[in-house]
């Protein structure tokens, strides 16, 4: 069957799966449990990664939803972005639900308290799209795997439009594990450039002028090339900034890719290089002509940064079942998916051994402003591979 017919089979088949289903698991059951931010402030990521592992299951299992003549159900839990909300139900997903394995979550925050919650029950948690370092690093556990990219491999795709001599970095990043982890991998990651000021401010700030100000003060009198780089999630336009006539001082803006409609705001800023973990335009293999065209069908638009994300961990989940004949044991899953490569729509992942993070290409680009789209579209400068990227290992395994 043609791959575009089998990602667009009937959406019936797989609402069907995420019905929510009886508290103990029936034979002839695979039970993955979704817990991500259905609400809270991280929901339009946390919508495009359930839409996106849905879509990922279909394709993955040929539209039926199985694997070995077992059926997939997803078990959606909404941790609204709280940790300890988040940590009560994926207890209850491994327990009352018998989830097999669970994905997620959306937060870093969130991430960090489920960790230990999966080495209490021994269960697999495949963390997708949560990116802080230290979940693959000094927090992880071996039941930790992660699709998702982590803080630096963010860092050090991006430090390869930036990081020249005598250019001179201001940091802008929300004051908790993302943003944190973000500016350490980034700054550990510079190896030219020379980076004069971190300003870290609250995930809720709308107003960034104080903020601004101190950017400003500390590069206003560098001399050479001068970037504020911003390393921002979720609610508040940190690009405002700008307003305070940059410009004026030579001081530019450069930032990692991001949602479609965060990235409106990269139309003021044509020329501007960062590194992006995906837009749907960019890779070029038969996964992500099928994501692309599903999505167009479904919902009218290109898939988005986090849908790609969700659909690889699907891709993740199910190339390990199939290698295991659909057992669901962990310790069987743990060795098969330890050095395990996918496909997904960034094309060939595999998780590295030490440390169960995907090691994956990330995409150097330049903002091109066209009329067509209503964001600055990201431009492919070239493709970074994985083995370009000297990502650290920061478990203490």
């Amino acid at each position: 069957m043609h791959r575009r017919t089998l990602v667009a089979l009937a959406t019936a088949a797989v609402t069907a799966a995420t019905l929510s289903a009886p508290a103990f698991a029936q034979t002839g059951e695979i039970r993955i449990a979704h817990v991500y931010s259905k609400t809270g402030p991280l929901e339009a990521y946390g919508k495009q990664t359930q839409t996106g592992l849905l879509m990922g299951l279909n394709y993955a299992t040929g539209g039926s939803m199985t694997v070995n003549g077992k059926k997939l159900v997803v078990i959606e839990k909404d941790d609204q972005g709280k940790p300890d909300l988040g940590k009560s139900l994926l207890a209850s997903a491994y327990s009352d639900d018998k989830a097999d394995i669970a994905v997620g979550p959306t937060s870093s925050g969130v991430a960090l308290a489920l960790l230990p919650v999966a080495e209490e029950y021994k269960k697999i948690l495949l963390v997708e799209p949560a990116v802080a370092d230290a979940i693959t690093g000094d927090k992880w556990n071996k039941y930790i795997f992660r699709t998702g990219r982590n803080s630096s491999q963010d860092a050090i795709s991006n430090a390869v439009a930036i990081d020249k001599a005598g250019v001179t970095v201001a940091t802008l990043a929300q004051d908790y594990a993302f943003g944190r982890d973000g500016v350490k991998a980034f700054k550990d990651a510079l190896k030219n450039a020379k980076l004069v000021h971190e300003e870290y401010l609250p995930t809720t700030t709308t107003d960034f002028t104080a903020g601004a100000q101190r950017l400003i003060d500390k590069l206003k009198d560098v001399p050479g090339r001068k970037v504020i780089f911003i390393i921002w999630a979720g609610a508040g336009n940190p690009f405002k900034i700008a307003d305070l006539d940059l410009k004026r001082y030579g001081i530019e803006i450069a930032t990692g890719g991001n949602i479609l409609p965060a990235m409106a705001a990269y139309k003021n800023f044509p020329g501007m290089e960062g590194a992006t973990y995906y837009y749907f335009g960019i890779p070029k293999n038969p996964v992500n002509e099928a994501l692309v065209a599903a999505h167009y069908k479904e919902f009218k638009t290109p898939p988005d940064f986090f849908t790609a994300g969700g659909f690889s961990s699907a891709m993740a989940l199910v190339t390990a079942l199939k290698a295991t004949g659909g057992d669901t044991n962990t310790n069987k899953l743990i060795k098969t998916m330890e050095g395990m490569s996918f496909d997904t729509p960034k094309g060939k992942m595999t998780f590295r051994k030490e440390d169960h993070q995907a090691m994956q290409s990330m995409y150097h680009f330049k903002i091109k402003v066209d009329p067509a789209f209503a964001w600055g579209v990201p431009e492919l400068v070239r493709e970074i591979k994985p083995e370009e990227m000297q990502v650290p290992i920061r478990n203490k395994r």
